[in-house]
């Protein structure tokens, strides 16, 4: 009996499986039967291939055939197996020669005409191909300037199915990627334009340097958003395991850009109040798909009007924030998406929010129910806390030319370089990174350093996780300072950063 088979991917969020297509042509009432877990969509793919074979030029065997998925118990989900499937089916007629499927990965939804359209995932397939020891990828022409961002593999671009016919039979080529000159770097919004507010610049150069998360509050027009919004051009460039792994997220959102596909800027994800839990932190039916959580890893995470998102949109981030990924169960599996992202939060101090603070018409009562939306397990988990006043014409006057993003960001740099070189055994690249038994173990300050934070524990001002962050706040201050280790006026501005007061 003939058989053939080719390859593709299955993804499970931005990691994968290969998956083995097989086709075989045997004896039976002409038919198609496809097994392997194939979803609904991929089902239909039985009549989507045939009518592309047939209106490629191709002859549909008359005889049964079998389109095996595997492996068997994985879920597949999708139509980027058209072409695998198709080309499997050719092969085993005879149609195509094998020799060129060896090593060779296959991506692409099929029309009923025989285009080969575009699928969402191509970088992190390929990665995962490369992974699995594949060397060739034929994808959709449309497709191919993200194929070619997966160093290691060949990558060819087909238009139409009779394209890879002619390839594999050795009378036609396939398109290769062009060389493009690299885009010019993302513009980000320069910290010059923000006057005044002191306190929250040197916050917002704090969180860069240590990787910490933020909350600004204060009324109405006095740059919490402005300063947010500069928070990633104080962040150094993306690493190119870094982009690579950006990328690939919003490869599988289908939002990459074809002047710009590779993401080398941190990200800022900025989603409205009434965004959805699984907007948010992802979701979906069949596999979940990334949620904006995932979309802002290695970059912020900015939740403009914190106060208004809900305790239940809120308290769905607190697990991403300890770990850096998020789970999400659904019926056809579990799958993971990082989510590694500093959290910016901004806030009015009440529910009227006045331009100053002796305008308000909230009772202390109001105040205190309105800040308390946020939860003190989120706050606990959120490093810096400041407290914005507004911006006088006197005082805009007497600051001068605020420092521009270049200035800071070098510092930021420095510091980041001490604690990348303080952790590198251990693996961790910024001190926000860093265990709490490991502060107090291997890295313990002396007791006369502590004096401070060790009373607070004791009257329980902070909590245990608390302490721990004011000591990777400590350490941030000492590396921006260029000193060897925190001294006592650290860790009391380190205290200082988490005064609940603040909020």
């Amino acid at each position: 009996m003939p058989l053939a088979r080719t390859w593709s991917v299955a993804l499970l969020g931005i990691d994968g499986r290969l998956v083995e297509v097989e086709a075989d042509i045997g004896a039976g009432l002409p038919g198609v039967k496809l097994v392997g877990l194939p979803d609904p969509g991929l089902r239909e793919s039985k009549e989507r291939v045939k009518a592309a074979v047939r209106n490629s030029g191709q002859k549909w065997p008359e005889q049964h055939v079998t389109l095996g998925l595997s492996p068997a118990n994985l879920p597949k989900i999708g139509s980027g197996y058209d072409l695998g499937i198709a080309v499997a089916v050719l092969a085993a007629c005879g149609i195509v020669p094998v020799t060129k499927l060896r090593g060779t990965v296959l991506l692409g939804e099929l029309a009923l005409d025989g285009r080969i359209r575009p699928v969402r995932g191509v970088l992190p397939a390929l990665l995962v191909a490369r992974r699995s020891g594949m060397s060739r990828a034929v994808v959709p022409v449309e497709s191919l300037f993200e194929a070619a961002l997966a160093d290691g593999m060949e990558a060819l671009g087909a238009e139409r199915l009779a394209d890879v016919v002619d390839w594999l039979c050795g009378t036609g080529t396939l398109a290769e990627p062009e060389s493009t000159a690299e885009a010019p770097p993302e513009r980000v919004p320069d910290l010059a334009d923000v006057l005044g507010q002191p306190e929250a610049r040197w916050a917002v150069e704090v969180a860069a340097a240590g990787g910490h998360h933020l909350l600004l509050v204060g009324p109405p027009g006095v740059g919490k958003s402005m300063l947010a919004r500069r928070l990633p051009g104080l962040l150094p460039p993306l690493s190119a395991e870094e982009s690579l792994q950006v990328t690939a997220v919003h490869s599988v959102n289908g939002e990459l850009s074809r002047a710009a596909p590779l993401v080398r800027v941190p990200p800022f994800v900025a989603p409205h109040h009434s965004v959805s839990i699984a907007a948010l932190i992802g979701g979906g039916s069949g596999l979940a798909q990334p949620g904006m959580i995932s979309k802002a890893h290695r970059g912020v995470l900015f939740l403009d009007e914190a106060c208004e998102f809900g305790p239940q949109r809120l308290e769905s981030l607190r697990t991403a924030l300890e770990e850096g990924e998020i789970r999400l169960a659904r019926q056809k599996g579990v799958v993971s998406y990082p989510a590694r992202f500093q959290l910016v939060l901004a806030t009015n101090p009440c529910a009227c929010a006045p331009p100053r603070d002796t305008d308000c018409s909230c009772s202390p009562t109001e105040r205190r129910r309105y800040l308390g939306r946020l939860s003190g397990p989120l706050l606990d988990r959120v490093d810096l806390r400041v407290r914005m006043r507004p911006v006088t014409a006197m005082h805009a006057h007497e600051v001068g030319d605020p420092e521009p993003s270049a200035v800071v960001r070098e510092r930021v740099g420095r510091a980041r370089d001490r604690a990348a070189a303080r952790w590198s055994e251990h693996g961790w690249r910024t001190n926000s990174e860093v265990p709490g038994p490991v502060l107090r173990k291997e890295f313990a300050l002396p007791r006369d350093v502590t004096v401070l934070l060790d009373r607070a524990l004791d009257r329980g001002v902070v909590t245990a996780r608390g302490a721990d962050r004011c000591l990777r706040i400590a350490w941030t201050l000492c590396d921006l300072a260029g000193a060897d280790e925190p001294d006592a006026d650290h860790l009391a501005a380190a205290m200082e950063f988490r005064d609940r007061r603040a909020a």
